[in-house]
């Protein structure tokens, strides 16, 4: 067995203590009381536990993330992806996409693709918890949010939508923010939301926490009341799961992006390109990345990563459902695992929904496991890796540990786990290394 597997699987390690997480939370005075909130609302999202991962699984997340950010800006595979998206994800303005985020099973073999997602959540929440974890246990501290600097991580999130803006206004300067979301308090994560407008405002942005019924499109600029008399929004940090603007209430926002007023990411092209389920198709074909262009070393290292994905279609239909029990079922245009269903669970009813539907099947990667300490009973959980990143780089590595079929920020002893990438290491290094994480507790 690996290091990492070994340690998830044996150590009950558990390195986050309440004062250490409520003192990341509450840095800014402005923020006193959301770790109370937090802990009395939202019991499960943050784990006690770390998880390990071996530095050549790490060093294959961000080969992945690069390659798949390369092949998504290959001519034949953009088109692709367009053609099947509404219009407005045609529109191009610059801006690429602030907080993707890459989800992995980590299989025997290595990291395995589950999905990818724009608006990814839950970044800031999670880096002030790796600080806490990591604070716990100092041996540690080297190996804790890898590849990020999580002391510098905030100043690398403003300057990514820094770079979104000048990405289409050059050197204008950023004045204002919306962060917008449909009813935004009653969000899982609106906590997040706070952070983000104190983020912005620390750094001299006017910034706005904005249900989209709150702005206003008029002279050809997107308002919002909470921003100072007569600055209109600058830039939209994107929340929404309606990833076209097509929904009624979006009017204005819809308006204001379409005629490039306001600097929106992430935005519906980001979406079409990136987080859209039937890319998935695409990116497990070896024969349609080559013959659009992909090098020879980014098509292998997909075919390694991608799991096989097909489109489910009537035609197919009869066959799929005899292979059920090896795929994983997902809505193409689906966000944070809603009607997602692993094949051996179908009913029929939910079968014929899925034929009806707009699904793919992926080839069922089971996800790895992290032995937990739930009320003194020691608990294995399911796990994934998230990469958040930017442009094809990693900013941040998040794992959630669950019970049931996906992620869910509901099972006791699971949530938000920071990872902790161990080092190469010769024999006798490894078993003193072992020792150290063994006697890690908080």
């Amino acid at each position: 067995m690996r290091t990492a597997d070994t340690l998830n699987l044996g150590c009950l390690c558990s390195t986050l203590q309440p004062a250490l997480l409520r003192k990341q939370l509450e840095s800014n005075p402005l923020l006193q009381g959301l770790a109370e909130d937090l802990v009395a609302t939202r019991p499960h999202l943050f784990s006690a536990t770390p998880v390990f991962i071996s530095a050549r699984d790490h060093a294959l997340l961000e080969a992945s993330v690069a390659a798949l950010h390369r092949v998504a800006a290959l001519p034949g595979y953009r088109d692709a992806a367009l053609r099947r998206s509404p219009e407005i994800a045609s529109l191009d303005f610059g801006p690429q996409g602030a907080f993707m985020g890459y989800d992995f099973h980590v299989s025997a073999d290595g990291p395995r693709l589950i999905e990818i997602n724009t608006n990814a959540g839950g970044a800031m929440l999670h880096a002030a918890a790796v600080r806490a974890h990591r604070a716990c246990c100092t041996p540690l501290d080297r190996m804790f949010g890898a590849p990020a600097d999580v002391d510098r991580i905030d100043d690398t999130w403003v300057e990514m939508f820094r770079t979104e803006w000048r990405a289409q206004r050059g050197d204008a300067p950023l004045r204002s923010v919306a962060i917008v979301d449909d009813s935004p308090a009653q969000q899982y994560l609106a906590p997040e939301f706070e952070i983000a407008r104190h983020l912005f405002i620390a750094r001299g942005i006017d910034a706005v926490v904005a249900d989209p019924a709150e702005l206003d499109w008029r002279d050809g600029r997107l308002w919002n009341a909470g921003l100072p008399a007569g600055q209109p929004v600058d830039l939209v940090y994107n929340r929404l799961t309606d990833f076209d603007l097509s929904e009624p209430r979006h009017a204005s926002l819809r308006d204001a992006y379409v005629a490039g007023a306001v600097v929106m990411t992430p935005n519906p092209r980001a979406h079409a390109l990136h987080a859209d389920k039937r890319n998935l198709v695409v990116l497990s074909n070896d024969s349609l990345l080559a013959s659009w262009g992909a090098t020879a070393e980014d098509r292998a290292l997909l075919q390694a990563v991608v799991p096989k994905t097909e489109p489910v279609t009537g035609a197919d239909a009869q066959d799929l459902w005899t292979r059920r029990r090896q795929l994983f079922f997902k809505p193409a245009t689906g966000y944070g695992s809603k009607a997602a269903f692993r094949g051996d669970k179908l009913t029929k009813r939910v079968w014929d929904e899925i034929v009806a539907g707009n699904f793919v099947a992926q080839a069922l990667v089971p996800p790895s496991e992290r032995l937990v300490d739930v009320a003194g009973a020691p608990t294995r959980l399911k796990l994934d890796i998230r990469a958040y990143a930017y442009a094809g780089r990693i900013q941040l590595l998040a794992a959630r540990t669950y019970a049931g079929q996906t992620t869910n920020f509901r099972t006791a002893g699971g949530g938000f786990s920071p990872v902790v990438v161990l080092p190469l290491l010769n024999d006798t290094d490894k078993k003193t290394e072992l020792e150290t994480v063994n006697t890690c507790e908080c």
